[in-house]
């Protein structure tokens, strides 16, 4: 047996909605295999479709999986290099479950596959992956009841996709200067694609496009504040009208203003959302618990009605399907569209800010004032020892305070009328992850100071 195929090794790869580990120790060549051969029994699929990105093990990592596809007697479509977002178009276009290699935002050391069923419907731990799970642990590769393997070929979606977008979010108006952040990732492969049916409408300033899964100028993590700094110094040197900068996969997008000042997922989740909203009056607004609350306040104002869920784009995905949701932000930087399979799109959010600043002849920043009204953290990590023995200090220490309330819808949320903080465990990596609130940045910094405190006098390992 493969040493990727100890049971244990597979329960530690196996994350709550997606698979992600190390290469090769943790996932290789026999795990893709075995994992396509399960997914096509759990799933009963004819055929799959299977995409990867840029990172140097996903193309024979993919290709391992088709063949453990097709072992089980479905057929394989191939798409190639794709950003998630692609590879979900392709799922909803084609009608097919689906394939992702890749690792997002994680460093190039890491590789791993997201699932779909058809019309990019997640598959989570609720909803097949635990079986998924269990059946790659016992080394199971099924076979077809006839023993007929099934066919391999390949298709190009590229520009099918990039004309979707322009469907669901057209740019039009005044004419942008946009700079463009790959970071070496699938962007870089996506972006030529939909801003070349622009034309003239934008001038796009290309920044790390080339596909290179080594990473070799940052990584492509902008939630990290120092992944943007290239981005935001380009802005100011073009005189953009705004930056972008996108995650490994694509699925995330981060927007930087003209002042080259980093604008919150928050603030673009209002945007989008008074956009689909003006679209479809009354319609649900999907917001995860660490956005600001600002979005929905906003949302309620605008007459639609927000739903608060936890972090993950399964978790997401679901409350949209149960609630009929035309829209859903989370702070990360992941959007989600009813009309898109309810899948998050980057590019998507990129060209519906962009749709909106060509719509207006003000600067991003002024554009943008009227959805930011609370000072946030953003998201501050804090690898420590015992999650659990942290999180409890944590409550304890608030409890029963005077106009305090707790919830556990997702980690522990602590809220106040003049401020909030949520502290909860990644799902992908061993760390303790804080978002703070403020009314103001003083109360926001002074909330956020004094839990970060808490949690590393805790058992923080770093």
């Amino acid at each position: 047996m493969a040493a990727t195929l100890d049971p244990a090794n597979v329960r530690a790869v196996f994350k709550a909605y997606d698979v992600r580990g190390t290469v090769p120790d943790q996932i290789d060549e026999a795990l893709a295999r075995a994992t396509g051969a399960a997914f096509v029994q759990v799933v009963g699929a004819t055929t799959v479709v299977v995409g990867h990105d840029m990172r140097p093990s996903s193309p024979g990592m993919a290709g391992a999986f088709a063949e453990g596809a097709s072992s089980a007697g479905a057929d394989v479509v191939l798409i190639g290099l794709a950003s998630t977002d692609q590879l979900y178009f392709a799922s909803g276009h084609l009608e097919l479950p689906g394939a992702m290699f890749t690792a997002s935002h994680n460093p190039a050391q890491y590789n791993g596959i997201k699932l779909c069923r058809s019309y990019a419907q997640p598959v989570g731990m609720d909803t097949g992956l635990a079986q998924i799970r269990d059946l790659v642990g016992q080394a199971s590769e099924p076979r077809a009841a006839t023993g007929a393997a099934g066919s391999i070929s390949e298709h190009d979606v590229l520009e099918a996709y990039a004309a979707h977008l322009l469907t669901l979010a057209p740019v039009s108006g005044r004419r942008l200067k946009v700079v463009v952040d790959a970071g070496n990732g699938m962007a870089g492969h996506t972006a030529p694609a939909v801003f070349g049916r622009l034309g003239a409408a934008v001038e796009l300033v290309p920044l790390y496009f080339e596909l290179d899964g080594t990473f070799p100028h940052h990584e492509a993590n902008p939630i990290d504040p120092a992944n943007l700094v290239d981005l935001q110094r380009r802005v100011l040197a073009e005189g953009a009208d705004l930056g972008l900068a996108f995650d490994g996969d694509a699925d995330r997008c981060f927007v930087v203003d003209e002042r080259g000042r980093a604008v919150s997922p928050s603030t673009l989740t209002a945007l989008i959302a008074a956009r689909e909203l003006a679209k479809e009056p009354g319609a649900t607004v999907i917001h995860n618990l660490i956005t600001s609350r600002a979005v929905p306040e906003i949302v309620t104002e605008l007459g639609g009605t927000p739903v608060r869920t936890r972090v993950g784009h399964s978790f997401i995905k679901a409350t949209m399907a149960e609630t009929g949701a035309i829209f859903g932000g989370e702070h990360s930087g992941h959007f989600y569209f009813r009309d898109f399979w309810r899948a998050d799109s980057g590019m998507l959010a990129a060209l519906h800010t962009m749709a909106a600043l060509a719509d207006t002849d003000r600067p991003l920043s002024e554009l943008l004032a009227a959805y930011e009204r609370y000072a946030v953290s953003g998201e501050i990590n804090s690898e420590v020892t015992d999650p659990g023995a942290v999180l409890a200090a944590l409550e304890s220490a608030y409890a029963g305070t005077d106009g305090v309330r707790i919830d556990h819808l997702d980690g522990l949320t602590v809220s106040h009328a003049d401020w909030s903080f949520n502290v909860r465990p990644s799902n992908t990596e061993p760390l303790l992850r804080l978002n703070a609130e403020g009314r103001d940045e003083a109360t926001m910094a002074e909330v956020r100071d004094r839990v970060l405190g808490r949690i590393r006098d805790k058992g923080a390992t770093r």
